[in-house]
């Protein structure tokens, strides 16, 4: 059961070792873009192009009598989801051998819907992926492996999920192998410790809050990059930041104002010939590296730069 490429490659290393995969379970095909044309999702791609002979079931509700019904009919052993949706417990329940989860962290940290990004925004240097036993509360279940990986100062989202995707493949599959001999640990999740959250991301909490010191704003940053994006106002237009960087000892030429009817008044960009482009932070200035103004494309920050019109005169 999964939805995006992070599904892929688990699905991927199962079929290549031979295993009986008897059925896939992901969203159901949804319209896409400016065109509105059906699109489906990653694994059902994969499916159609390189296993047909397997079956897709997208269900709308995974209570719905018939879809419970066709999956009890395959009789599976085991079911085993990455990055999919929560399941009712007639589904998790179904099979002899369990259901279990690949879950991007290690576990019982950052339980939740983005875990990478969480971990990122809040500057961990380590995080890892971990396979765990589907129980009623949302990743609570006993743990059966973990990996860990660390994260460096210059890595965002997009570069840890490649890595924990295929690292999470190779889990997945030491999983099913521990799983059909009959060996494998079941350690319960250590409830005593502090536990970072990772709930689903939205729009509206991917505004930058410049009035934060620079490491935490340029965390941010990178745990919102490539996707879904922080950003913030430039002149009156929305304008995403995908790349930045901490400018280490600056010596700060005079401010322009970026926003002066709101709280972001204070905050300020500065140019040198058209050059570069900071933000200042409380402790420190931001340099933008690449971004996308509303309404523009996406690109580095010298090319925006040149066809950028400055506020104030500047």
């Amino acid at each position: 059961m999964g939805t995006p490429d992070f599904a892929v490659e688990s699905l991927r290393i199962l079929v290549e070792n031979n295993y009986n995969v008897v059925a896939v379970i992901t969203a159901p095909d949804k319209p896409i873009g400016r065109g509105q044309k059906m699109g489906m999702s990653a694994v059902k791609e994969y499916v159609l192009a390189n296993a047909s002979h397997i079956p897709i079931l997208q269900p709308e509700k995974l209570k719905n009598p018939e879809f419970l019904a066709e999956l009890k009919s395959y009789q599976a052993d085991l079911q085993i989801v990455v990055a999919f949706r929560m399941l009712p417990e007639v589904v998790w329940n179904m099979p002899s051998l369990g259901t279990f989860n690949l879950h991007g962290s290690l576990l019982p940290q950052y339980r939740g819907a983005a875990p990478i990004n969480w971990a990122i925004m809040n500057g961990e240097t380590e995080t890892g992926v971990t396979t765990f036993f589907l129980k009623q509360d949302i990743d609570t279940g006993s743990i059966i492996f973990q990996e860990k990986e660390p994260i460096s100062l210059t890595d965002n989202v997009g570069d840890v999920y490649v890595r924990l995707m295929h690292k999470g493949a190779r889990l997945v599959l030491k999983t099913v192998q521990a799983i059909e001999n009959g060996s494998y640990p079941q350690e319960p999740q250590d409830e005593s410790q502090h536990i970072h959250h990772a709930p689903k991301i939205f729009k509206e909490t991917c505004e930058i809050n410049w009035n934060q010191p620079l490491k935490k704003v340029y965390d941010f940053i990178r745990g919102l990059s490539p996707y879904p994006v922080a950003w913030t106002m430039l002149g009156d237009k929305n304008c995403r930041i995908y790349r930045a960087s901490m400018v280490e000892n600056p010596t700060p030429p005079s401010p322009l104002s970026v926003s002066p009817q709101t709280t972001q008044a204070k905050r300020a960009f500065y140019t040198d010939g058209k050059k570069y482009l900071h933000f200042q932070c409380t402790d420190g200035l931001l340099a933008v590296e690449e971004l996308q103004l509303e309404g523009k494309k996406r690109m580095g920050i010298e090319e925006f730069l040149r066809g950028y019109r400055l506020e104030n005169g500047g």
